[in-house]
């Protein structure tokens, strides 16, 4: 991400209270239901789904699979738009579980920074740690939010210390939670010098704020028992004189991040983060492309698709592509050109998400993510332009980490099987490769899991069973090189080779000797295991 040069021209009112940002975190630390709570304050719903809740009430509105409702995980990114306060959100919710990460780092390449959920009681955990680097990997500014404050919690100078040690980022605390497990009475706003009391009765509704004049305020003694005040008194001092104070050129570099504590599933600290997102958080900033940086002040509108996802409405069989748009005021009816095929495309029904639903988007501005319904024009990478041949970089495509052969149950359905992979690789769910020599399909995907999303999906939404069996290759590289060479390369190694949906070739392996033996006998030849999805 680039920065904003400090003579570029000032923002569009509609543009500078825009807010694009994703939620990460390790799986179960309360993402979704943070994220349902978000819609609950933004007026978008009016009650909030439960990941774990009961009967109807456990329908998350951002997971809308029926396998996420079953299971009770994200599986698929989700993008939300909806006002709050003087600002208009578009929060994009990713999988937390490590065997969707692709879709999760694509995620990240469309957004302008991240709130990192933390779990009070285990603090950084593995996956947080990679999506972090992937954050700053990309310069984005990170609020965080450590959850589950009303149960037992580990020590809060013990948590700061740890998100600091392990992820080299500096944090100053925003607000300071009171008590922790059965004691946790709400948290102390820093920054606004406020007292925030928890309901514990009802979890939909709103916290009580109470107005204080500094930590000193003997009204404190009304709402607080005087040990925890005096703990409160104590550790706040200690957090002033020893942890950085808030510097918002800092956050904004992302080398500083501010902290919430709070209870997502009682609704507690959710509005003062998302305030804290508002107010502090980037405005819709510079994108990087192949040729030059495009800013988000510049007229005509540009974007990129970041995300292709199928069947979200299993009626009809409908792909719709998730556009990060970067530049510009995009209105209902416009013709942009398709870069890629340098085609002109009416964008006659874009949409705006809440999750499943959504709705038409008569118009919509740099920093908004729309939907595009399509029959397979849009792959993820695409630019959409008003004619200019720009090529937005950075998405990634990663080499699967595990192959499996795909076989249908019914022979007789080969061709059925060819369509339905097809469209789950060109949604970046899977990667698929035709084998030079041979028959059949070969699915690579990152995480095991996956293959249990493939399948249940093809059956839900084909009508198609489907076994997955072991393959002789472990892994899968692009081939890139003098178009001569990687002629004959392919000639010459044909029973390792395979195309991918796109047409290029790769090369498939069994062992670590593979790799060394291409290096070792075709100096000309690189294999690498991404592949920029600029196209």
């Amino acid at each position: 991400m680039l920065d904003r040069p400090s003579n570029a021209p000032t923002l569009p009112p509609e543009i500078a209270r825009r807010r694009t940002f994703a939620i990460i975190s390790h799986p179960d630390a309360g993402k979704t239901t943070l994220t349902e709570k978000f819609l609950l304050y933004g007026g978008a719903i009016q009650m909030a789904g439960q990941v774990r809740a009961k009967g109807e009430a456990r329908r998350t509105r951002s997971d809308f699979m029926k396998m996420e409702q079953d299971r009770g995980i994200s599986v698929s990114a989700s993008a939300m738009s909806f006002p709050f306060q003087d600002w208009w959100f578009n929060l994009v919710d990713t999988p937390g579980h490590s065997d969707f990460s692709e879709d999760t780092y694509r995620t990240l390449t469309a957004v302008d920074a991240a709130i990192m959920v933390i779990d009070g009681a285990k603090g950084v955990e593995s996956q947080t740690r990679k999506l972090f680097e992937v954050c700053r990997l990309r310069d984005l500014p990170i609020v965080t939010f450590c959850n589950k404050m009303d149960r037992e919690a580990r020590d809060t100078f013990e948590i700061i210390d740890e998100i600091q040690r392990e992820l080299q980022l500096d944090v100053c605390p925003a607000s300071w939670p009171i008590g922790q497990g059965r004691d946790f009475l709400g948290c102390y706003d820093m920054i606004n010098d406020r007292l925030e009391l928890m309901d514990r009765a009802d979890r939909n509704r709103r916290a009580e704020s109470v107005e204080m004049r500094g930590l000193d305020d003997p009204a404190m003694e009304t709402h607080i028992p005087a040990d925890l005040l005096a703990t409160l008194r104590e550790e706040v001092a200690m957090a002033r004189e020893l942890l950085p104070g808030f510097d918002h050129q800092a956050m904004l570099d992302g080398n500083l991040s501010p902290i919430w504590f709070g209870s997502a599933i009682n609704s507690f600290g959710v509005r003062e983060l998302m305030a804290g997102i508002g107010a502090y958080g980037p405005p819709p900033r510079v994108r990087p492309a192949e040729s030059r940086a495009v800013g988000p002040w510049e007229t005509p509108v540009t974007g990129f698709v970041f995300k292709v996802q199928a069947n979200m409405d299993p009626k009809h069989r409908d792909r719709v592509a998730f556009v990060r748009l970067c530049s510009g005021h995009f209105e209902r009816g416009m013709k942009l050109a398709h870069v890629r095929t340098g085609k002109p495309m009416a964008i006659a029904n874009p949409v705006m998400f809440l999750a499943a639903d959504r709705e038409i988007a008569e118009d919509a501005w740099a920093g908004d993510i729309i939907g595009i319904p399509n029959h397979g024009q849009l792959r993820i990478g695409d630019a959409l332009t008003e004619g200019e041949a720009l090529r937005f970089t950075g998405i990634p495509s990663f080499a699967p980490e595990l192959l499996q052969t795909v076989r249908p149950g019914d022979p007789m359905k080969a061709k059925h099987l060819e369509k339905a992979l097809t469209q789950f690789a060109e949604e970046g769910a899977s990667k698929v490769f035709k084998p030079a020599v041979g028959s059949g399909w070969i699915v690579g995907v990152v995480g095991p899991l996956q293959f249990d999303v493939l399948a249940s999906r093809i059956e839900l939404e084909y009508g198609l069973p489907v076994r997955f069996e072991p393959t002789q290759f472990s892994s899968a590289r692009w081939v890139s090189g003098p178009r001569d060479k990687i002629d004959a390369f392919v000639k010459a190694n044909k029973g390792h080779m395979a195309e991918d949906h796109d047409g290029d070739p790769v090369y498939m392996t069994r062992l670590q000797w593979d790799i060394d033996r291409v290096a070792r006998d075709y100096p000309d030849i690189h294999l690498t295991a991404t592949k920029d999805m600029m196209v």
